[in-house]
């Protein structure tokens, strides 16, 4: 009787593991919302989540940026770069964030097409700007490293031109 018992409740833990598992499959994708409050909504290529994890050791936001990226259907596609940038953050709360201070300070010089814009209550967010000045997508950018901001900026933004 216990060996039949053993049976059935191993039996019920494979079917509950089972179904756990077709509910994370399919709910393998976040919306845009859910995306957008973990902070991905710039990281719209899975390729773009690779990289990151090669930055940012935390396996569950590389995780979670898995759930908010789309294929790449091109190599090419990776390597999209914007015109310019600019770093949103509270001027009040950057005491908190002494990385993004940092880069402020004495990084924000190399990048003349990145503007710094202080924002009531706004968490720290990179809205990248397309050809014509538009926002195409916003990072938060909350717990990066100061080299985390370097490389991903030297990596998405073009280079400005010299005549300025």
């Amino acid at each position: 009787m216990g060996a039949s018992d053993s049976i059935r409740k191993m039996g019920f833990l494979l079917h509950f593991f089972v179904a756990s598992a077709v509910i994370v499959s399919s709910r393998e994708q976040l919306s845009s919302r859910e995306c957008e409050n973990l902070g991905f909504t710039g990281l719209a290529l899975c390729s773009d989540c690779n990289t990151f994890a090669e930055y940012v050791k935390d396996q569950e936001l590389v995780s979670d940026c898995l759930k908010c990226c789309t294929e790449d259907s091109d190599d090419s596609m990776s390597k999209i770069t914007y015109s310019g940038a600019v770093l949103e953050v509270c001027m009040r709360k950057l005491v908190f964030y002494p990385e993004i201070v940092g880069f402020i300070e004495d990084e924000k010089d190399k990048f003349p097409s990145v503007k710094i814009q202080y924002a009531y209550n706004s968490p720290p967010k990179l809205i990248m700007l397309d050809d014509e000045g538009q926002q195409k997508e916003t990072l938060r950018i909350d717990n990066w490293k100061r080299e985390h901001i370097l490389q991903f900026l030297r990596e998405k933004v073009k280079l400005a031109s010299a005549s300025s």
